[in-house]
């Protein structure tokens, strides 16, 4: 099969890619591959009843597939270049911003329009953040939900179907350069193309680099991101929620010096599994229909872990905590945040007992056995930061959920068109290690294939 594009991966910045090629040129040959499910067949086994953790499925439906592990987040799109990727560095922060705006501009055109778009601009939080040694990052933010996000998602499909071939279920071994072509080598086949877009997102990392490795593309170790993710009473923060929605708080410790922030708010949400490379992890999830909503707000607390030389596997330092997490408590571990503090384990009396109803079945346990001691103290410390401008925060009966890890493939290294050091192959959305959420990611797609339309 010969194509004039492929498009690795059908995340955000691989779907984006095919719309704006759809768009700009129509009559160019376009081809998507993807290891997941499409989008209506993408279903979590997770039912509260009958299945209450992760089963581990050959391929995540909440990691892969159409819309990739953005599928079924929270659908925030931040447009800022204060957080979610350094897109900004390569391509400017005006085209960045630009760009952004222009994806949420899609976004609304294809079921995102009656959303509400929230911003962190002359809000009166930033002063009490910083009275508290806290910092509010800017941006304006629309929430989607995981409702809507889907509706977006389907519409985009429906759409790009009539002039993009899609290969679900496919995942791609490895990309073959020829003199002047790519060729693209699955289980059952290959293809060809002249331009080749990979988007394979950070489930798609270990993947990465061996298409570096072979292909002899220079990378450089990124960070981890190790932290849990804290679940309470929505009341608690809806000062902020109602505002903001989405408050990027950062905090410097007073012991260690290092940054820990808030990360994916999910006001009246849900705590979830998520399944990368068979280790679990959490994660959060909330919705714009009301009926659908909880009583609880969660949100992570992230502490970011740079290594220098001789070190480079940031990811499997990240994993490793993880798979201590998966062996301690079979999965996810839960523990009130009094019961860390007081330096015992939480068990399912106390878990039971608690104010705060768990939205995610996990195992009652102790962190302090799982995450680095360094890493819990910068959490706890943030905790009690927090509970300055959120009163509420740092009580016993908060519940901490544990590990969140946020993998980030190894930067590759592109010039400022996204491209590697072979004319024609290109890396885009979070695969590239430089972009770390939709709105970056989708910005990134976009750019590659203007790129692409105006060379071709």
């Amino acid at each position: 099969m010969k194509y004039d594009v492929i498009i690795v991966g059908a995340g955000p910045g691989g779907i984006f890619s095919a719309y704006e090629l759809m768009k700009k040129k129509p009559e160019l040959k376009v081809a998507v591959f993807e290891k997941g499910y499409s989008l209506e067949k993408r279903k979590c086994p997770i039912d509260g009843d009958k299945v209450k953790s992760c089963i581990k499925c050959k391929s995540c439906a909440i990691m892969s597939g159409f819309g990739g592990a953005g599928a079924f987040s929270d659908g925030k799109y931040n447009i800022t270049n204060d957080f979610g990727g350094t897109l900004y560095e390569y391509i400017g922060k005006e085209k960045a911003i630009a760009l952004m705006k222009y994806v949420d501009e899609i976004n609304c055109a294809y079921g995102g329009a009656k959303t509400r778009m929230y911003s962190t601009t002359d809000t009166k939080f930033k002063k009490i953040c910083m009275q508290n040694k806290l910092q509010l990052l800017d941006a304006s933010v629309r929430h989607l939900g995981t409702d809507i996000n889907y509706i977006v998602l389907e519409n985009l499909l429906a759409d790009l179907k009539e002039k993009v071939d899609f290969y679900f279920n496919t995942p791609v071994n490895s990309i073959e350069k020829l003199e002047d072509e790519y060729k693209v080598v699955y289980e059952n086949g290959e293809a060809e193309c002249s331009e080749c877009i990979i988007s394979v997102g950070r489930s798609g990392s270990k993947w990465m680099e061996s298409v570096c490795s072979d292909l002899d593309i220079p990378t450089k170790s990124n960070r981890v991101d190790i932290g849990v993710r804290v679940e309470l009473p929505a009341v608690i923060f809806s000062h902020l929620t109602d505002e903001l929605y989405e408050s990027k708080i950062v905090y410097r410790t007073q012991k260690f010096e290092d940054k820990v922030r808030t990360f994916c708010m999910n006001p009246y949400g849900i705590v979830v599994n998520e399944n990368t490379n068979g280790i679990i992890t959490v994660n959060g999830h909330s919705f714009e229909d009301p009926t659908k909503r909880t009583e609880n707000t969660n949100f992570a607390l992230l502490v970011a872990k740079h290594f220098s030389e001789p070190f480079k596997d940031s990811n499997g330092y990240g994993e490793s905590i993880a798979k201590l997490s998966n062996m301690l408590g079979g999965g996810v571990i839960v523990q009130r945040f009094g019961d860390l503090v007081r330096g015992r384990r939480s068990n399912e009396n106390r878990i039971k007992e608690s104010t705060v109803r768990p939205t995610l079945a996990a195992t009652p346990g102790d962190l302090s056995l799982v995450l680095p001691k360094r890493i819990l103290d910068g959490i706890i410390e943030m905790i009690y930061a927090l509970d300055k401008v959120a009163p509420g925060t740092a009580n016993d009966d908060t519940l901490l959920y544990g590990v969140e890890v946020k993998f980030y493939n190894m930067e590759v290294e592109l010039d400022n068109n996204l491209e590697t050091k072979h004319k024609g192959l290109y890396v885009i959305g979070d695969g590239s290690g430089i972009t770390h959420s939709l709105s970056h990611a989708s910005a990134s797609g976009i750019y590659v294939a203007d790129y692409i339309a105006g060379n071709i």
